[in-house]
Order: C-alpha cells, then sequence, then structure tokens
C-alpha cells in the first residue's frame, strides 16, 4: 500500500531507520496514532498509543527491500540538462530530499521486494557482509536505506549549492556540503556590507539569509572516480583554483593528493557565482574505505555530523551508514548507563577532533563541539535517532517521548540509557570498522600480555569476514573482558586509539595545504582559525 507523502510541517517529521522505516503521523484533529508495523509485507496497521505512555518508536520487520530506481550516473558531456536529468533520477529518498519543498520525512513506496536470492533476513545482513561493488540504488539494501544521512535546509540556499556544482565541467559522482557555512555553529551575527563582500563578493540572496548576517566560506567535498583525470579536466577550465603546484599538471596534483595525508586535495578560498568556497577533492574508494573501516577517520569524522549531500552515490550511502553506526557505537561504549541525548552527540562530534592537531594549537574555537551540537540538536537526531532505534541495547526513556511534537522540541533534554550486559558491549567491540578495531585489539593485546600466537588463534577462531559467510559478528571471551575493564580505562584506551587514527593524517593534510592551497591561503587560513580560537576563547571567559 503506498503512503501519502507528509506535509513539509515539522510536527509531521519521521525516521527512516538502519534496519526498517517508522512513521508518525500527527493531524489537529485526531489522537496520535503510530503506524504500528506487523510482519507482512501487504499492509501496515495504526495502533493508538496510550497518551501518557513513553513511547519507543516501533520499527518495521527487517524485511529486505530496494530502491525503485536507477543509478546516479556521471554527468554527460553532451550537456548540463541532461545531467541535471541524470541527477534527478536516483532514487526515492534522493529525490524526496531534493525535491522543491523538501519534505521533513520521506515515506516508502509500495514496492516491498528484496533480492531475488535473499529469502531470509537472518541469513543477510547489509552491515556484515557490504557489496560496495554495487553501481545502482535498487542494489542497496533495502526500500529509503540511508534516506537518515539527507539533512533538510532552506531549498532556495540548497538549490544555490547545487547550482555551484554545475560550474565545474569535470564530474563530480558524489557531493556535500559541511561546516559553519551550511550549519551555523553560533548565533546570528552584524557584519557590515564590507565585511559581507569581503568574503562573499556577490553572494545570492538565499546565501545571505541561510548564513543570517555572518558570512563564511562554503565547505565542499567532491567525490570523484579517477583523480588525475578529474584534475586534468579542472585544471583546463579552473586553473586558477590551484597553487603553482598546478603548473606541474595534474599527475603530480593527483599524485600530492593520494600519497600525502588523508587523500584529500583542498583549494580554498574560491569565488565561483559571487560565493566563496572551499572544495576538497578525493577518490570514490578512498572516502568508502574510510568511512568503513576509518582507516584515517579524516572524512568519516566529518560525516558523523550533519551535512548536506547535493549530488549522492549508492556505495557511499552503504559505506556512510556503516560509518554512522560505528560512530553511534563508539559513543556508547564511551558513556555510561545513563545519558541525555546531548550527551551522546558532543561525544559523536567530538571522536573527529580527539586527535586533530588543531585543537590542541590555539588555532580552533575552544567551544567548537558545544556550539555544533547545540545549533544542530533538530539534525542530530534526524540523523541519529533512527540508527538509535536499531540497535537493541539503547532506548529513549524520557516522558518528553510521549509528547506529540517531541521531535521538534530541540529545548527538551531527552535521557537514553543503555544495556551494560557485556555480552552486547562485547558485541559492539566486535563490530567496530575493521582498521580501528585491529588497532584497539592490539592495545589490549598488550595489556593482557597474550603471546602473539595465542592471539592470532584466537583472531582467526572468531574471523566470520569472509565474503561467503552470513554469521553475525559477535564478541568472544576477548571482547568481554575488554569491556568489562573499569570505565575510565575503557574510555582512556578507546581515546588513545581514536588520537592514534587521526593524528597523523590530520597533522600531514594540514601541512599539505601549504603546498596545495599555496603560502598565502595557507596563512591566511591559519589566521582565520587563530581569530576563531580567540573569539571562542572570550566567549568562554563572558559565560
Amino acid at each position: 500500500m503506498a503512503l501519502r507523502p507528509l506535509p513539509a510541517n515539522i510536527s509531521n517529521a519521521g525516521f527512516v531507520g538502519g534496519r526498517g522505516v517508522w512513521l508518525h503521523m500527527i493531524t489537529a484533529t485526531t489522537p496520535v496514532r503510530t503506524l504500528r508495523p506487523y510482519h507482512t509485507r501487504s499492509y501496515l496497521r495504526a495502533s493508538t498509543t496510550p497518551p501518557n505512555a513513553i513511547r519507543r518508536p516501533p520499527v518495521v520487520a527487517p524485511s529486505p527491500r530496494t530502491f525503485a530506481s536507477g543509478p546516479s550516473k556521471e554527468p554527460s558531456n553532451n550537456g548540463a540538462s541532461a545531467a541535471r536529468r541524470e541527477e534527478s533520477a536516483s532514487d526515492p529518498a534522493t529525490a524526496a530530499a531534493n525535491s522543491p519543498d523538501e519534505p521533513h520525512s520521506q515515506t516508502p513506496s509500495n514496492s516491498s521486494s528484496g533480492p531475488s536470492s535473499v529469502t531470509d533476513q537472518s541469513e543477510y545482513d547489509w552491515e556484515e557482509k557490504p557489496n560496495f561493488d554495487i553501481e545502482k540504488f535498487t542494489q542497496l539494501p533495502y526500500e529509503n536505506f540511508g534516506v537518515n544521512q539527507h539533512m533538510i535546509i532552506d531549498r532556495e540556499f540548497k538549490e544555490v549549492l547545487r547550482q555551484l556544482l554545475w560550474k565545474f565541467r569535470a564530474p563530480i559522482r558524489y557531493a556535500f556540503a559541511y561546516g559553519s557555512g551550511v550549519f551555523p555553529q553560533s548565533k546570528a551575527g552584524a557584519a557590515t556590507d564590507a565585511e559581507a563582500k569581503s568574503v562573499h563578493p556577490r553572494a545570492p540572496i538565499a546565501v545571505q539569509k541561510a548564513q543570517n548576517g555572518s558570512p563564511k566560506m562554503i565547505d565542499f567535498i567532491f567525490g570523484v572516480s579517477y583523480t588525475q583525470h578529474w584534475h586534468s579536466l579542472n585544471l583546463s577550465q579552473h586553473r586558477d583554483h590551484y597553487s603553482a603546484l598546478g603548473s606541474l599538471g595534474s599527475g603530480a596534483v593527483s599524485y600530492v593528493q593520494d600519497k600525502w595525508g588523508a587523500g584529500v586535495y583542498f583549494n580554498p578560498y574560491v569565488t565561483v557565482e559571487g560565493v566563496q568556497i572551499k572544495y576538497g577533492v578525493v577518490n570514490l574508494d578512498t572516502l568508502c574505505r574510510d568511512l568503513s573501516e576509518w582507516d584515517t577517520l579524516y572524512l568519516a569524522g566529518r560525516l558523523h555530523k550533519p551535512v548536506k549531500i547535493l549530488r549522492d552515490d549508492p556505495r557511499v550511502r552503504l559505506a556512510n551508514q556503516i560509518n554512522l553506526l560505528s560512530a553511534l557505537r563508539t559513543s556508547l561504549l564511551l558513556l555510561p548507563p545513563s545519558f541525555t541525548e546531548k550527551e551522546l552527540y558532543a561525544t559523536i562530534a567530538g571522536i573527529s577532533y580527539l586527535g586533530d592537531p588543531r585543537m590542541a594549537l590555539p588555532t580552533e574555537n575552544p567551544n567548537k563541539v558545544s556550539n555544533i551540537v547545540t545549533n544542530n540538536m533538530l539534525n542530530f537526531r534526524r540523523l541519529y535517532a533512527p540508527l538509535i532505534e536499531s540497535l537493541p541495547n539503547v532506548v529513549f526513556n524520557d516522558p518528553s517521548c510521549s509528547d506529540a511534537d517531541w521531535i521538534a522540541n530541540t529545548d527538551a533534554v531527552l535521557k537514553l540509557e543503555q544495556d551494560m550486559d557485556p555480552v552486547k558491549r562485547g558485541n559492539m567491540v566486535r563490530r567496530l570498522p575493521k582498521s580501528f578495531r585491529s588497532k584497539f585489539y592490539f592495545e589490549y593485546q598488550k595489556k593482557f600480555q597474550i603471546p602473539q600466537l595465542e592471539f592470532n588463534k584466537m583472531m582467526e577462531e572468531s574471523k566470520n569476514e569472509n565474503k561467503g559467510s552470513f554469521k553475525r559478528q559477535q564478541g568472544g571471551q576477548f571482547e568481554q573482558r575488554i569491556v568489562q575493564q573499569p570505565p575510565e580505562e575503557l574510555r582512556d584506551t578507546i581515546r588513545s586509539v581514536i588520537k592514534k587514527t587521526i593524528s597523523w593524517p590530520s597533522t600531514s593534510q594540514s601541512l599539505k595545504s601549504f603546498v596545495t592551497a599555496g603560502f598565502s591561503r595557507g596563512f591566511r587560513y591559519l589566521g582565520e582559525k587563530l581569530d576563531k580560537y580567540r573569539q571562542g576563547s572570550k566567549d568562554k571567559q563572558e559565560t
């Protein structure tokens, strides 16, 4: 049965979760009703929620579902109009997020058919056996998979951002805008006209309204298929975007990008259509690897926070859903049995800053994490509430959840509880990203003084990640022993591994910026970061 699209009113918001769909519909004339799914693919039945009950949003039975459209293809060289049509024809989730009205929830289509080769959900788990060879949205695990990643911003501002992408003839397969230029991290400012034009020489009205008196450079990440080919095309069109390194050609540029730092090449302080932007170029394979394995956490950490996806790709959506679940599990391991929603999101947002050298030096606002969460609570809720509902060991446990408009009420400090059972927490450890988990295991191998041969045997016995395996990743005695260590010791070890993962890629990426951006733009960027640190320190003293 096809469900009628919800209106854009935030009180009618819905989430699409990691393993199913939860829809919450509210009208002014009817009592609160929650669609409670039964184990059937043919229909949904509605049941009335008791008025005083603490509501835990239900989740649809995990039947495999797929998107009902074709792949997101690279722009055609035949013209921008054809490329725009291809971008539009992605999947229902992306189409809903990119629609002019941009509804606050995306409802499922009437298709509930899954992959023909999968007959039993117990034998199929997208997280256990992710297929990164997919090319179409129809190959994703189920319908509306990963729609929680699509944040909602002002539609005119979004359209300006999308139009900026069309100023690049080189094919961009995946793109998102992020940072304070898109998602405010502080209250509105009062910049003078001269100050505003020093940032955006001819900013469209939509950009001015979105940034609300605090003009900031807008940050982008472009995911591309072939690094050297992309830079070759971009150098021929936008040579002025590059530093002197561009004079050496696309081979030198792509070498510096792929071999130094975290695999990203940034061009900052570029003006496109009167808007100042910074864009980073990354190979899609590098991006997907970091999202799924956390080998550097450089880009994965950026995607832990709300971003505006402007051009989607099925592989990246799959990898990023794994990334978001990994961030949630890591944060749960760092948190006590009871905590608030704000504490959870602050822990998640803080992961990527633990090893960032900019946070250790006076080059970043010391209140950055708090500002990000406080000013973007609703977006964090959109991003993570569906995933919280998909995990069996954590739950919203707050009377405020019985309110009809609890989703939109960002002033409510919601409480959550997690199960501290060693078996369940051991399973979370076992499901951490592979590269990160290897470093984490190594720390405890040393702590427990386990001989290398014995450790290798233990790891081999628990290994079930081969492509032919359908076994779930279950933590064994080693993982359970880890989570039974004193809580503060466990937290310190996790933080230490995060710092080791992030520190060198982030440091080398910062040093690389003086080569890729040029010294003048590099020092300009450093100066702005120093200003942010001073302003943040001043604000902290005043409060």
